[in-house]
């Protein structure tokens, strides 16, 4: 399938990615995973927006990884940083490129390999920064290469790096909702 294919698809309710020009589709998350995201989004967006630096997308807006076959992924939160939004032309579909930064919840669906996968294509496809946050163990695995993952605990502090400048964290706000 393609991007066009997807985005012709009639609605019903699921959740669909493309993986390498397969049609993949999970289960709708349940309610803790949803506030987990708006808690992250609330707190990235705030600095984001107090910065002038970009936008903070949720609910898994999709994002064109590679082309031919065709990838797209819906990252639980995204970011997209100010200098590359001009460059996007129709904001009724998928984003031509991917988000500088993806945020991923995990949910008791997902597998390791899945979320491997899906680490790779939005690595592959540009983003600079990957943040896995898992709600059972309450911590945050930043992916800045798919080698060197950094496992953050609780206590530890989340920094948003060269893709949020400024941006610093407890892991733990992310778990007070």
């Amino acid at each position: 399938m393609t991007v066009e294919d997807l985005y012709g698809m009639p609605e019903d309710g699921k959740k669909y990615e493309l993986e390498a020009g397969r049609l993949i589709s999970e289960p709708l998350p349940g309610y803790r995973h949803g506030r987990l995201m708006f808690v992250v989004a609330r707190i990235l967006d705030a600095h984001a927006a107090r910065h002038g630096l970009g936008e903070v997308i949720v609910g898994d807006s999709g994002f064109v990884l590679a082309r031919t076959p065709d990838t797209v992924r819906g990252p639980d939160v995204a970011f997209v940083a100010e200098q590359r939004l001009a460059l996007q032309g129709d904001r009724t579909k998928a984003f031509e490129g991917a988000p500088d930064l993806a945020v991923e919840v995990l949910s008791p669906t997902n597998t390791r390999s899945d979320m491997h996968a899906k680490v790779g294509d939005y690595l592959a496809g540009g983003t600079r920064s990957v943040w896995v946050v898992d709600p059972e163990h309450r911590t945050v695995t930043v992916y800045d290469s798919l080698l060197s993952p950094r496992v953050l605990a609780e206590r530890e502090v989340l920094e948003g790096g060269d893709v949020l400048p400024g941006f610093h964290v407890t892991v733990r706000e992310f778990f007070e909702i």
